[in-house]
């Protein structure tokens, strides 16, 4: 007696089929993200699924390494790496292939990545990520346009008052630096900051020199941008640290002339999640329980300073009310060519009957095209 064998439909865990409706809705969204970005300049880049290892996982592309599929190149004996993030490509493609371009440099992509491991709360493995870039200058003006940019092509596709959280992941190790905080002392202070602990944050930083006595008062600040940037000016903060607040305020006060409409919150001593970026950084959430629907910040590509925003459609399919559907047409055998032209010209979608067995139901049409070329509703 044998085993059964496995289905043909049994995938791995945390990759998925994505079906009708939804691969078109998929699909369609992208596109709208994607010209988003082009009517802004970004420039639109289509790097492969696989790089070598060694490209792929240079500069920020460190920070996925744990989560990138690796295998042999037959062709060249070397290892070769599958993507589980488009940023370091795109900082590839702009360093070599195109290094002689003037800076500032717009790029935009689309694309699936795929990952060793989900989450609890995000068990896919595979992702779709829709993304712009922006290259070459490191200035307050730059960080808010990906973040505006982002937040009028999430618009674009239906997803109406957004808020984008700031965070600014060197501040606080800006501020222990200051302090003198080393050692097993530091390890339990940013363990404690990232659990928002703020009773074992003041009982730590009470041993801790007087730069870091200011993180109880910046980890409650967090929330509306205008009153954590009151409390950052407010602070007494190192030379360092205090740049990093001002390129803050100076990113928000772009971003209110930008988007004045965006909600923003800012938190000024998180820094989960944010490995590599090298000044502020982005998170974008919808409203209710959608969770995450683009993250980014600034960063340096190769020895670039940029900035750029990665999009998530697995999300925004889960923000977004589904359209209304399709028409699906069915056309008889011998029906008019011009005139389902015309209805495919409309925006329906015309099914073609190519055999006696084709029937509106079988078919799954809602409507049928008449004589005159009409689509009539499907009498049940």
């Amino acid at each position: 007696m044998t085993d059964d064998p496995p289905s043909p439909a049994l995938l791995p865990a945390g990759l998925s089929d994505l079906l009708p409706p939804e691969a078109e809705r998929e699909a369609m969204l992208v596109e709208v993200l994607a010209e988003t970005f082009a009517r802004h300049g970004y420039e639109r880049v289509k790097p492969p699924l696989l790089e070598f290892e060694d490209s792929l996982l240079a500069g920020s592309g460190a920070a996925v390494a744990d989560q990138t599929f690796r295998l042999m190149d037959p062709v060249s004996h070397r290892m070769m790496g599958l993507r589980a993030d488009t940023t370091p490509q795109v900082a590839r493609i702009a360093a070599t292939r195109l290094a002689r371009l003037a800076r500032p440099l717009r790029l935009s992509y689309a694309g699936q990545v795929l990952r060793v491991h989900g989450t609890q709360l995000a068990p896919a493995r595979q992702l779709p990520q829709a993304g712009i870039e922006l290259i070459g200058i490191d200035a307050p003006d730059a960080d808010a346009e990906v973040a505006a940019v982002a937040a009028e092509a999430l618009a674009a596709v239906g997803i109406a008052n957004p808020t984008l959280d700031i965070t600014l992941p060197r501040l606080s190790p800006a501020l222990l630096d200051a302090a003198g905080v080393e050692g097993e002392a530091r390890r339990r202070l940013a363990r404690a900051l990232d659990r928002k602990d703020a009773a074992a944050v003041q009982a730590r930083v009470a041993e801790a020199g007087a730069a870091a006595h200011v993180l109880p008062a910046l980890l409650a600040a967090a929330g509306p941008a205008d009153a954590a940037l009151a409390a950052l000016e407010d602070a007494a903060l190192p030379p360092a640290a205090r740049a990093i607040a001002d390129n803050a305020a100076a990113v928000v006060a772009v971003l209110r002339a930008r988007a004045p409409a965006l909600r923003i919150t800012l938190d000024p001593v998180e820094f989960r999640g944010f490995r590599y970026h090298t000044g502020v950084a982005f998170t974008i959430f919808g409203e209710g329980s959608t969770g995450e629907l683009a993250r980014g910040g600034r960063y340096l590509s190769g020895e670039e300073p940029a900035t750029g925003m990665t999009l998530y459609p697995d999300a925004m399919l889960r923000a977004v009310a589904p359209a209304a559907p399709r028409l699906r047409v069915f056309l008889p055998g011998g029906a008019d060519a011009a005139r389902a032209a015309a209805l495919r010209a409309a925006g329906h979608a015309t099914v073609a009957q190519l055999s006696p067995a084709d029937t509106p139901a079988s078919l799954r049409c809602t409507h049928i095209m008449d004589a005159a070329g009409r689509a009539v509703p499907v009498k049940e």
